[in-house]
């Protein structure tokens, strides 16, 4: 989130998923990355790989802004 605030400062649009993920931003069973502020994973030393949910859950963000970037381009 650090890298955002620069970002933003100079005039990136962020638009955070909030929680448009469902069920999958409150799943416990196992650890998994990942918040309302976005897509993300627990790497660690590099020997866990991201979880299937953590891809979805990255999968769903790209899907959400590319959607936004659709109406913003079309009200252009």
């Amino acid at each position: 989130l650090t890298a955002i605030t620069q970002l933003v400062h100079h005039g990136m649009l962020y638009v955070p998923i909030g929680y448009t993920f469902g069920a999958g931003m409150f799943e416990m069973e196992k650890v998994k990355g990942g918040s309302p502020y976005g897509a993300g994973t627990y790497a660690g030393d590099g020997s866990r790989q991201p979880s299937e949910l953590e891809l979805e859950q990255a999968f769903h963000q790209g899907k959400y802004i590319a959607g936004i970037a659709k109406k913003l381009k079309a009200a252009a």
